[in-house]
């Protein structure tokens, strides 16, 4: 199956999530932030990992300043929490992510971050997928299942803020 398009570009299932990212127009405020805090060998690295990848609006929709602010050397701790709070360990597809939904008692499913924040997962009746941070905002999953050589990103239209 071939991988979905995504910032107008090409999503290529042998290479990494970075080589990816790169390539995607709606990324470049994401691509900048993890150069920014040092985590491109982490997530060029083998992995498998799960990537809900805000995009550029999402980022532009956070209060004025916050981006920059983050952006900032000495907000570099404070950026890697962000960014890593949007980070899974292992590979999962929307059907794993569905499926996982389907089997909870409440109807979410229920993961951590790699920054240790938790995230829930969420089907809604219409069968979107949306990822829940800790704080209890919500954002779609509007493309999902694109496959990378070290795991698979998910777009998402929010930026998922950690306690």
């Amino acid at each position: 199956m071939k991988n979905p398009m995504v910032g107008g570009a090409e999503m290529f299932a042998d290479k990494n999530i970075v080589e990816n990212a790169v390539n995607s127009a709606d990324h470049t405020t994401l691509v900048a932030a993890v150069k920014a805090a040092g985590l491109v060998d982490t997530l060029a690295g083998e992995g498998p990992f799960t990537v809900f990848a805000p995009t550029n609006d999402a980022f532009a929709a956070l209060p004025d300043g916050t981006v920059d602010m983050l952006l900032k050397p000495e907000n570099k701790e404070m950026l890697t929490k962000v960014l890593t709070a949007h980070v899974v360990s292992g590979k999962w597809t929307a059907s794993d992510i569905v499926a996982a939904t389907k089997k909870s008692k409440d109807g979410f499913y229920h993961f951590n971050a790699v920054s240790g924040d938790a995230l829930s997962a969420k089907l809604t009746p219409g069968g979107q997928v949306f990822i829940y941070d800790e704080s209890g905002n919500a954002y779609k999953v509007t493309t999902a299942d694109v496959m990378q050589s070290n795991g698979v990103i998910h777009v998402v239209n929010g930026v998922l803020v950690p306690k």
